[in-house]
Order: C-alpha cells, then sequence, then structure tokens
C-alpha cells in the first residue's frame, strides 16, 4: 500500500553514516535518542578511519563518549526546529512558547543545556522529533546578556587580564568575571560554555 511504501521511503531516508555526523544532530543509538554535543572525524596514518563523538541522552542527560567506525550506518532522527521564547521554570519543568502559533511545551531541564544562563523573554531554538512530536533539544543563543547580581565589589584599575572573580548573575548562573565587574553590570555570557566575554554597556 501507499502508506506502507511511504514508511519504509522515509526510513531509508533516516538511514545516515558517520559522514553526516554534525554537531546538534540527533541519532538512535542504544535503545535510546542521542544528541551529537562533539565529534572529531580521525584519519590514523594506519587502520580505517574513525568518528570519536560525545553524545547526550535526550531522555536522562547522561553523556557518553562513542567511537564509531568510519562509514558505519546509524538512523539519524527527522527534526523540525522552531523559534520560541522562554516564558518561566518552575523547578525542573521550564516553560516555552512557539513564537509562531504561541502554542506552550515544557522541557525538563536535563535537556537544556546550560539552563541557569535562561533568562526569561529569552529566544531559543527547540528541535522537536517529526515523528513523535518530542522536544529533543534545547538550543541557546550564542551569547546571552546578564547582569551581575552579587560578586566582591569591582578593583577599580585592575584590569590584569587573567584575573577573575565568582559572581552570581541575574538568572542564578555562577560564572567568572574580570575584577573590574561589579554588582548591577551587564555582561555578554558565552553559552556554550558559560564564559564571560564582556561587559555590555547601557
Amino acid at each position: 500500500s501507499k502508506r506502507n511504501y511511504e514508511r519504509l521511503f522515509s526510513k531509508k531516508l533516516n538511514m545516515a553514516n558517520t559522514s553526516d555526523i554534525k554537531k546538534g544532530v540527533c541519532i538512535k543509538f542504544n535503545n535510546d535518542i542521542y544528541k551529537v554535543i562533539e565529534f572529531l572525524h580521525v584519519k590514523p596514518g594506519k587502520g580505517p578511519a574513525f568518528v570519536r563523538t560525545k553524545l547526550k541522552s535526550v531522555s536522562s542527560g547522561k553523556v557518553v563518549d562513542n567511537t564509531f567506525s568510519s562509514g558505519h550506518k546509524i538512523e539519524s532522527i527527522r527534526v523540525e526546529t522552531s523559534k520560541f521564547q522562554f516564558l518561566y521554570n518552575d523547578s525542573d519543568q521550564f516553560h516555552f512558547m512557539n513564537t509562531d502559533d504561541y502554542e506552550q511545551i515544557n522541557i525538563d531541564k536535563k535537556i537544556i543545556d546550560n539552563f541557569e544562563l535562561l533568562k526569561e523573554g529569552e529566544i531559543v531554538t527547540i528541535s522537536i522529533n517529526s515523528e513523535d512530536g518530542m522536544p529533543l533539544s534545547v538550543d541557546m543563543p550564542a551569547s546571552v546578556i546578564l547582569e551581575i547580581t552579587q560578586t566582591e565589589p569591582g578593583v577599580k584599575g585592575n584590569t590584569a587580564t587573567n584575573a577573575t572573580k565568582s559572581a552570581i548573575t541575574e538568572t542564578g548562573a555562577r560564572i567568572n568575571v574580570p575584577l573590574f565587574i561589579n554588582e548591577g553590570d551587564k555582561v555578554k555570557v558565552e553559552t556554550e560554555k558559560g564564559l564571560h566575554q564582556e561587559r555590555v554597556k547601557e
């Protein structure tokens, strides 16, 4: 029947191999769905090439390392991405609203990378499994601007490049900032590693 043919056809399309592995791709692996968070194609002088990956489970948030031999068949998950606005969170559940149709979804914080950098109103990209409508991952913008709510007083004139101190942002995230940063200052934070980039002048 046409339906079966379509299903077979889509299954065929979902098969990929290691050359399709890139950051952010979701794959089926060990009876779970994992998001690729790091990968490295390795071509040793002797022996076959392989891909070293760091995978994050979408269901548990657990990160595993896995090496795939080059050309290994993998089953990728077909995803749709949409822009969502972060509304609020109550303990572990983070609530988002689709900016196109205003539909709301909640997502467990364990599948959100660096959730402590999320500020209300921030726009993120959410990948949703096309087959069952389950959210797979939340991609933050490359950087966010956050106000520092708690830190030791700034040291005037101290612009030593490497010296930093601990600070807490308005979202509760703890980051390291240069010594001259004061409470009330706004800073740009790179979301992937949670690193301070620069002070933002109003």
